[in-house]
């Protein structure tokens, strides 16, 4: 739709600003998301795939944005890839923030109940494993556990341990510490999720509407008239025709008489030759040139005189 220079320049200044915050949102969920599945190996978070996508979604739009030629085409893809990611973002809030509620209890971490195994420099936490001793209420139980590995004898069930609900150890981690910055991490992972949920929905119902605005000026240049052609068909043929009068418009003038030559430069010939050899002869370029039919009048009629006749007195 076509709107003035002003409202649309403002319009386009709205739409950049919500693309480029959904841009700075998307980086700080793949950079959290990252450091949050980094951080062990034993727990895998997937919170950063919708800052890929919503950072790609929002880079075509910021670049459709200051097209003017493909901007229509542009801001659609733009649209299509914020959608993906918004539906992405959706799903990884709702899986972070269980996994973070459900299966990280933080309260051990906090009350210094853990402990950190690590079996010295030279081995790695998947060659190496020992048993250390957990105590309970009613009993004690030998753990297994592998070098750099946080453990938590609270959360650990003696009698079966596949019914914790909650890990109970983290592998590949330097200190219990890192635990508690997983906790964290996995939180402000599912908060940047739900920010780019919203923020991603806006964005594309601006850019769904930005798209098809154009200026007024860019109307008024498209919809100037195309220079006169100076070389019109239709007009040189109505030219042409015209120039050539019908015959009906051919006024017919009086036929005079011409002089002729003395009869010593020429043969003498008599009137009923000279009649003769006018009517074999061929019609004269000159009239055919005209384009006359072949009834028209004639423009004039020469006179013949015989030599020794004077010819008539004038008459006008």
């Amino acid at each position: 739709s076509p709107l003035p220079t002003g409202q649309f320049a403002k319009r386009k200044k709205t739409s950049l600003w919500f693309t480029v915050s959904l841009l700075v949102v998307s980086v700080f969920i793949l950079t959290i998301g990252l450091a949050a599945t980094t951080r062990t190996e034993n727990v895998t978070v997937g919170g950063y795939y919708p800052g890929i996508v919503l950072g790609f979604g929002s880079f075509l739009g910021i670049v459709g944005i200051h097209l003017v030629e493909n901007r229509r085409q542009m801001l659609v893809a733009s649209i299509v890839f914020i959608s993906f990611g918004v539906v992405a973002a959706f799903c990884c809030a709702i899986v972070d923030g269980v996994f973070a509620a459900r299966h990280i209890e933080p309260r051990p971490l906090h009350n210094k109940r853990c402990q950190f195994y690590s079996s010295g420099i030279g081995f790695l936490y998947d060659a190496y494993q020992t048993e250390v001793t957990c105590y309970t209420l009613n009993s004690k139980c030998q753990l297994k556990v592998k070098s750099n590995t946080c453990y938590c004898c609270d959360l650990y069930n003696c009698e079966n341990s596949e019914q914790s609900s909650s890990y109970y150890e983290f592998l590949g981690v330097s200190s219990c510490q890192d635990v508690v910055h997983l906790y964290k991490l996995l939180w402000s992972s599912t908060v940047l999720n739900i920010i780019g949920l919203f923020l991603g929905i806006i964005t594309a119902a601006i850019l769904g509407a930005f798209k098809d605005m154009v200026p007024l000026s860019q109307i008024a240049f498209s919809a100037a008239p195309p220079p006169q052609i100076l070389y019109n068909p239709a007009q040189q043929i109505l030219t042409y025709t015209g120039f050539c009068p019908s015959a009906a418009t051919i006024s017919t003038y009086p036929s005079y008489p011409l002089p002729l030559q003395p009869a010593s430069n020429f043969p003498g010939t008599s009137s009923t030759d000279i009649s003769l050899s006018e009517e074999t002869q061929p019609p004269s370029q000159s009239s055919s040139s005209y384009g006359l039919p072949p009834n028209a009048p004639a423009l004039y009629t020469p006179t013949y005189f015989v030599s020794g006749e004077k010819p008539p007195p004038y008459a006008p």
